[in-house]
């Protein structure tokens, strides 16, 4: 039975004023937006997506029309940064605002939005699930359950998808679905041309229809919602229907330059993978770049399967969206490829948030994925649980010139990090070595000016700017 607006206001009300009298929540923020408007999140996340091949973030070759409609009518974040370099620690970070290896303890954003009465559901990967090995067997993975009031996971064939399979580091092409490497050593650089021309047969476009299905379910039901849709997608092995590869023809594709020496200056520590001989293949690199813009752009149809849904329904006007990835990717940038390094490419992510009653805009203020849970909290008006380390974006959203921080902070698995300011990057890997890139003059990081006496100072800014923010994130 569901319950009167009344009574779920008195009940609200109630667990409100328990959880401030026990100082486990901050206060309402003053310039918190009005509760009422915004009553439901849906959060759209993607897997290994490098902000700089969406056209929302300058890129003109990947057609992505559906987050180009999210970026055209929300708030693009230009400057976004992950906190951990793999989905293992990311994913956790972003859904308990905690940086990835720290001691604090913060509830999930489910559990958090349970306590004031809103339904919350998950479809597909949005804690930590191995590609593709989660969705060959429909496993939970990594996943809070306390999360969810309800989850759902897919189960899909991935490498194993019937059609034209191609592992372009080995120069293997084939129809045969036998001898794939799915969970091999290789397994990062294959794809598949699938047969099936919709790609109903494939994870994403199977957690796009349960969302679906789920969306309706909580318009009749009429309860405030938090709805986290997670796509596998361009995560390997990029999977998804031909036409999608036909859309960008390889002999078309610009790849990264190699260039000699490029890797002089960069410690042993923090050079990313090699490619395992695909820098050595120029065709199958640039078959690399067709895939994930296929791949992406797959994922974006998906995307806008869920929002077309969002709007029949009635519902955009009192629901956020948020869009996002984990982190980001090497594709042969420097002769690097996939993830877990701290250079821009893998640590800059898109981050796009469109909300009711918010005027759309580009920002440049640095932000960090451990925001999206304080902000989503001050979008309903709720309070803020006082031990995150995320800051809400609301200033932001309501003006794009605001800032609430000053740096952004990455961290890795092994010993060291990375922060970014607004002109620079620094990278630090313990007593392996450093790096500093003048972001403004070079933001492809082709010189790490660490031991240029004209950077002193910034080099002396950044070490100590970097250890205060790794002290305050144990």
């Amino acid at each position: 039975m569901i319950r009167s607006l009344n009574m779920r206001a008195i009940c609200t009300l109630a667990t409100l004023c328990s959880f401030l009298s026990t100082g486990w929540c901050a206060e309402l923020k003053t310039e918190a937006v009005k509760p009422g408007k915004i009553k439901n999140i849906l959060f759209l996340m993607s897997d290994d997506l490098k902000a700089s091949v969406l056209n929302a973030y300058g890129n003109a070759v990947c057609k992505t029309p559906n987050i180009d409609r999210l970026a055209e009518s929300g708030m693009v974040f230009e400057r976004a940064y992950c906190q951990g370099l793999a989905c293992a620690p990311s994913r956790p970070s972003i859904m308990r605002s905690i940086y990835p290896k720290s001691k604090a303890t913060a509830p999930t954003i489910g559990e958090h939005l349970q306590k004031f009465g809103m339904h919350t559901a998950r479809v597909g990967k949005i804690f930590h699930m191995p590609v593709p090995h989660a969705q060959l067997d429909g496993s939970n993975g990594a996943d809070v359950a306390a999360c969810w009031t309800e989850r759902y996971n897919t189960k899909s064939a991935e490498t194993y998808s019937p059609g034209l399979y191609r592992l372009l580091n080995m120069g293997i092409v084939t129809r045969e679905v036998q001898g794939r490497d799915a969970k091999g050593p290789n397994r990062m650089f294959a794809t598949v041309e699938s047969d099936k021309e919709d790609g109903s047969d494939q994870a994403d476009y199977m957690a796009a229809t349960k969302a679906i299905e789920l969306l309706r379910q909580r318009k009749s039901a009429g309860k405030p919602f938090f709805l986290a849709v997670g796509f596998v997608r361009p995560h390997f092995p990029m999977v998804q229907p031909k036409k999608f590869f036909d859309l960008y023809p390889q002999e078309q594709m610009k790849i990264p330059p190699q260039i000699e020496g490029d890797l002089d200056d960069i410690p042993e520590v923090g050079r990313g993978s090699d490619g395992k001989g695909l820098n050595e293949m120029q065709e199958s690199r640039r078959r690399m770049w067709q895939a994930y813009y296929g791949s992406v752009s797959f994922m974006d149809q998906q995307i806008g399967r869920v929002i077309d849904e969002l709007d029949r329904l009635g519902l955009r006007d009192s629901t956020a969206i948020a869009f996002t990835t984990d982190h980001g990717y090497h594709l042969g940038e420097h002769g690097f490829w996939q993830k877990m390094n701290l250079h821009e490419d893998v640590v800059r992510v898109p981050f796009i948030i469109n909300a009711p009653g918010m005027k759309p805009g580009r920002t440049s203020s640095l932000v960090e994925l451990v925001d999206f849970y304080p902000t989503c909290v001050e979008l309903l008006g709720l309070p803020i649980p006082n031990d995150l380390h995320g800051k809400s974006l609301a200033p932001i959203l309501r003006n794009p010139k605001a800032t609430v921080r000053e740096t952004a902070l990455s961290i890795h698995n092994r010993p060291g990090g990375a922060i970014r300011s607004a002109t620079w990057h620094y990278i630090h890997y313990g007593e392996k070595g450093e790096e500093l890139y003048d972001m403004v003059k070079d933001p492809h990081q082709y010189t790490n000016v660490v031991s240029d006496p004209q950077y002193a100072d910034v080099l002396k800014e950044a070490r100590a700017s970097f250890e205060a923010r790794m002290a305050a994130a144990r």
